[in-house]
């Protein structure tokens, strides 16, 4: 009733309006400093609702979640099903193949889809059928399987990266990273443990079965990201040139650019150090405490998973304000001191202590390669791209690695594997500071 003492007219509520009202409303209060974050790095203010953010979160959290269904459980299951070493060897040697193939034209395919949301939305869709596909355990079927799974991962990774660089812009991509980083490991963790419960209380055949149930939610919340709040252009790095474009002439020319091959070589040098440690550590604690060693490397997992959600958000934040190279060079550096800890350290407890010095490169690094990668692309339309050309050295870096860590151990001992793969981090770590310059725009705002 008016104040004349009239009756208003009838309001009719609507909850959806209301709600985006609500959202803009509480999202003033940021907006300035979000604009002069944007302009600072030369793009007009962007602002995405609170509701598309909170849906790209739970979209990596799901993800992470489908994701690990695919982990150890693989081996597990098919050994339950009397398979041989050879085959499942066979299995896992084609689907890391593919995985490798398909880096670089998986960037591509992003690059050139109309909808990120709608290419995140297949790709999961398809890891959800590869994992239903499981539950015939027939090779044909197993091999078609793993081969979906890895080229739907290949798409994947770039999407997500790219809906992100789409919400925010190059000004907020940083502590973007960060927080898909944080509810990446979260769901990594809580993963393992429902489908370790699963596979325990049910069956190894039925961790697949809740892998494929992860699709609704996962589905669910990529609906809330709107369409409408991802900037094509910046979801690819930024306008293309003006002018017919081929995917051999983006290749050349992208690898024609000085930061991102020292960058990628980096990332392949740090990744031959990394990727054995862990495998050959649980061999190192099997032997010494064979009691104790499932829970041990359970720690080993799950311990650098709670430091990669405590800090990545940090990292993100200060990746905008003290640049990119301090963090990486500190990632780096913490890969040699890990392998020399673990050549010299024989208490089990204090290993796995040592072991949490993975999840702060594993913090970094997971902030850190999309958002070099980003800043090293920015301008050429092909940030995806960029995301698997780097990908495909981080897959041959870790292919590597394990053979390399594995001829050293049985020639020369478990100690000599680890300096081995500590000497292959040295030279990762003075290589990018010789070499790989500081990547963080100079008009990119210095304070928060």
């Amino acid at each position: 009733m008016t104040k004349s003492g009239k009756l208003s007219p009838r309001r009719v509520i609507r909850p959806d309006r209301d709600a985006w009202r609500q959202d803009e409303a509480q999202e003033q209060a940021t907006a300035p400093q979000d604009a002069a974050a944007a302009r600072a790095v030369g793009e007009p203010p962007h602002f995405p609702t609170r509701r598309s953010l909170r849906g790209l979160d739970w979209f990596v959290f799901f993800v992470a979640d489908v994701q690990t269904g695919f982990g150890p459980f693989v081996a597990v299951y098919l050994t339950a099903q009397k398979w041989t070493q050879v085959d499942i060897g066979l299995v896992l040697t084609v689907g890391a193949l593919a995985s490798l193939a398909g880096q670089m034209p998986g960037g591509a395919v992003v690059d050139a889809a109309r909808s990120e949301r709608l290419v995140a939305g297949i790709a999961v869709a398809a890891i959800a059928i590869s994992a239903l596909a499981y539950a015939a355990p027939v090779f044909a079927v197993i091999l078609a399987a793993t081969v979906l799974h890895s080229a739907a991962s290949c798409v994947l990774g770039p999407a997500m990266a790219a809906i992100s660089l789409g919400l925010v812009g190059h000004g907020a991509i940083g502590e973007r990273l960060g927080g898909n980083a944080r509810f990446a490991a979260v769901g990594n963790g809580l993963a393992a443990a429902v489908m370790g419960a699963t596979g325990y209380f049910l069956s190894a055949r039925a961790v697949f079965f809740a892998t494929a149930a992860l699709l609704g939610p996962a589905l669910l919340a990529l609906r809330w990201i709107s369409s409408r709040e991802i900037d094509p252009k910046r979801a690819h790095g930024g306008p293309p040139e003006p002018r017919a474009r081929t995917l051999p002439a983006d290749l050349l020319k992208l690898l024609r650019g000085r930061p991102l091959i020292i960058f990628a070589g980096c990332v392949m040098l740090f990744h031959l150090a990394n990727a054995a440690m862990l495998p050959l550590m649980g061999s190192v604690l099997t032997t010494r405490s064979s009691q104790w060693a499932t829970i041990l490397i359970a720690a080993c997992i799950v311990g650098p998973q709670l430091v990669v959600a405590l800090f990545s958000p940090w990292i993100g934040r200060k990746a905008q304000t003290w640049g990119r190279r301090p963090l990486l060079l500190a990632a780096f550096a913490s890969l040699p001191l890990r392998g020399l800890l673990f050549a010299t350290v024989t208490n089990p407890y204090l290993l796995v202590a040592t072991q949490l010095l993975d999840g702060i490169a594993a913090a970094v690094l997971a902030v850190m390669v999309p958002l070099v990668i980003a800043d090293v692309t920015r301008g050429t339309g092909h940030f995806n791209l960029g995301q698997g050309i780097v990908g495909t050295t981080v897959g041959i870096g870790a292919s590597v690695s394990t053979t390399y860590a594995g001829y050293l151990s049985d020639h020369f001992g478990s100690a000599i594997a680890f300096l081995g793969l500590a000497v292959a981090a040295i030279i990762g770590f003075f290589v990018l500071l010789a070499l790989m310059p500081e990547t963080r725009s100079t008009s990119e705002p210095t304070s928060q």
